[in-house]
Parts: C-alpha cells; structure tokens; sequence
C-alpha cells in the first residue's frame, strides 16, 4: 500500500510503499506449489515432493519472482493512488530483499512531468503563410518537365557546357578509349577538360594537357597528363516540344498537366506553411514558459543527441553546450506538447494508430506488418509511433487556436 508521497523537486517523487507479510508469504507459497506440481526430485514421483523440499531447494528463486510480481503490482497502484504519470520507470533508492514474515518497504523515486503555472497557447501569433500558386510557378515546372523530358540529338554546332560528346582518346600514360561519352561540365575530369572541349565540332583532332588534382576521383588523380583526342560526335539536347509534353508524362492535354501541377504545389507550399507554423507555435511556447526539466529525461535525450552526432562524425567535445541547448529544448517541448494534449483530453484510438499504420505502409511500400516490425525492432512497441499521431493532433489544436497574421502585421 502507498504510504506517502514526498516532494524531492518539482519532477522528482519519493514514494513510500509497503506490501503487508501476510501478502507476501501468501505469494511465496503460490509460487512454491506451482514449482512443486512440475518439479523432478530424486526419490519422489513428480509433483510428490514434499514443499518443505520445494522450498530448501527452490526457495530463493521463488522469492526473487514473487519479490518482482509484488513489486511491480503495488508500484502501479501507488501511481494510480497518487494520481501520477511517471516519465520513466522507477529507482530503487536502496537494495530490495524480502524477509520471511516481514512487511517489506520500499522506497521508490520517480520523475514526473513538472506542473506549469498558467500555461497558455492559445491566440498565439503566427505568420500566415499565402499558399497561392503563380502561373509563373507553373510555368516553371512546366519548362523543367520539358528539359528533363528532352532528347540528345547530333549537331554539327561547336560543342557547348552541357552537350554530351563522343570521343577517342590516347594519353602518355598509356590509357586509351574509344568511342567515350562525356558530358561537358560534369565531370569526373577536371574543369580544365570540359574547357578544352568547348568550341570544338565533330571530326576535330587536337591536343591538352591536364593537371589531375590528388583528390579528382578520376584514374588519371594526381597525374600531368598529355591527352590526343579525335572529337567524333557532339550531342546537345532539345527540350521536348509543350504540345507533346502532357502524353509524354502521362495527362490528356495541358490542362490536365496544369491542374494536376498546381494541386501538387499547392499541397507542398501547404505542408511547407503548416511546418513552419507549427515551429514558429513551438519556439513561442518554449519563450513564454520556464520551468524546472526532469533530469532523467534530459539525460537520456543528451545520449540520444551525442550519439546521433557521433553517428554523422561530429566533434561532440567541440559542441557539447549546444547539444546541451538542444536536449534541454526538446525535453522541454515534449512536455509542453504532453501537458496541452492532456488539457485538450488528446487520445490516440487503437483505430486510429491502425490507420496510421496502413498510411505508412501505402506511402512507402511496405505491409502493414513491415511498418509494425519495424517499430517493434526499433523501439520495442507502438509508443513512437502513437506519440507521433498524439503530437501531430496536439499541434492541429495549436494551430486553430492561434492568432494568424499578415507578414506586414507580424513585422510590426
């Protein structure tokens, strides 16, 4: 039973709790029959053996089983007594042992999300973001589908940056090539090359020398090289022509390609917005509100960042105040976002994680049961993943609370 409750800090709980003798023995020797029914002791039929037997030989172990089960029952009924949600499971402020015929005590710390004084979000004020797609921004991806669509065709201009040409060449080293396909300006040989390509037209022989840089990804790195080449072909490529374009990606007529354009940025410059409202929501919630963090927290979120930074080669000793920064940041954004969710009674269904799950799976497709495996591996359950749609309602709430502005207004 819960004793008491004391207040080590703002996020961090002492509970006191006591589980009676009489349910403890009671636990044991449930256990010692359960041993006694499959247990194979020399001398006896199985499941015969005397419990005074059972309980020379399997008594520790019963103990440690029942000592687990009893702990874990009477801890979840404290919290729930208490009317706490802890961050992360309990610490044991001293050695747990169980004694015959004794109550057992424990003591118990727990860290807990700290009570934030007036805790205001709402008529926060934002930019609101125009989402309005241009005919330019039309245009623009329309002439882009026309060069990606393009074909390279021979001519018998002067090559250019960005034609490709076909040559032969021989070099002092001993390297040669038929028939190599190059693109001018694009490597892998030095700009120096593409250079020397330029202004040339088909059927040209000429002479370069190169200086390949150590660190040219090329085989000829670090080497002074005398090349021979035969231009044999120079290719530029032809943007397709607009009236061929929308059958060319799929649509009837440009019309089609037009709307189905306009929709497709329409629905990025939305999530765009969206995103950076939501940011612009968070940074002003973590302004206006200051209070004390849970120190397990921040020091798991601290081994998160490092490792991720190691990960990517960076030098943490070089940048460790600012991962601090960050880890302090995060942790206090998660609570914020959890202490609204439960002021706005936010919930996350098993219906709607099921969704979640199958939307996951059609955008990236993988099964239903590959998005789930891979949450389990990862994290080993569902909790990230029924987080992410809690966050992701929580901030649907902010953002229709919010107090949206002209950029001009804003400014001000």
């Amino acid at each position: 039973m819960l004793k008491a409750v004391e207040e080590i800090s703002a996020t961090k709980k002492r509970l006191k709790i006591e589980i009676p003798a009489s349910v403890i023995e009671e636990e044991i020797q449930k256990a010692l029959k359960e041993i006694q029914k499959k247990a194979n002791i020399p001398g006896f039929r199985p499941g015969k053996a005397p419990l005074s037997i059972i309980e020379r030989k399997f008594g520790k172990d019963a103990e440690s089983d029942v000592l687990e089960k009893l702990v874990s029952e009477y801890y979840s009924r404290a919290i729930k007594e208490a009317n706490l949600k802890p961050l992360l499971p309990p610490v044991t402020e001293d050695f747990i042992d169980v004694k015959r015929n004794e109550p057992l005590s424990l003591d118990l710390i727990v860290e807990v999300s700290p009570k934030v004084e007036n805790l205001n979000y709402e008529n926060i004020e934002i930019e609101d973001i125009d989402i309005n797609v241009s005919d330019e921004e039309i245009e623009d991806v329309i002439k882009r589908l026309s060069s990606e669509k393009g074909v390279y065709e021979s001519t018998d201009e002067p090559a250019q940056n960005g034609d490709l040409v076909i040559i032969d060449y021989s070099s002092d080293t001993g390297k040669q090539a038929k028939d190599f396909v190059y693109k001018i300006g694009a490597g892998p040989f030095p700009e120096e090359f593409s250079k020397a390509l330029e202004g040339k037209k088909r059927g040209e022989n000429f002479s370069i020398t190169i200086d390949f840089p150590e660190s040219s990804i090329a085989e000829f790195a670090g080497k002074k090289v005398n090349f021979e080449i035969t231009l044999k072909e120079v290719k530029r490529k032809h943007d397709i022509p607009y009236d061929e374009l929308p059958e060319e990606v799929g649509f009837e007529n440009m019309e089609a390609l037009k709307k189905h354009i306009k929709e497709s940025l329409e629905r990025t410059k939305r999530q765009q917005a969206e995103q950076k409202m939501k940011l612009d929501i968070l940074n002003r919630l973590l302004e206006i509100h200051d209070f004390e963090i849970p120190e397990g927290v921040f020091e798991l979120e601290m081994k998160r960042l490092t490792a991720h930074y190691d990960s990517m080669g960076v030098d943490i000793t070089q940048h460790m105040d600012k991962i601090s920064e960050t880890a302090r940041e995060n942790v206090k954004a998660f609570i914020l976002i959890q202490l609204i969710g439960e002021k706005e009674k936010v919930s996350v269904s098993e219906e709607e994680l099921k969704q979640e799950i199958i939307n996951i799976s059609s955008r990236y497709g993988i099964t239903p049961q590959g998005v789930v495996q891979f949450y389990m591996s990862r994290d080993g359950s569902l909790d990230a993943l029924r987080n992410e749609i809690f966050e992701r309602k929580v901030f649907e709430i902010l953002l229709q609370k919010s107090k949206k502005l002209k950029k001009q207004e804003v400014d001000k």
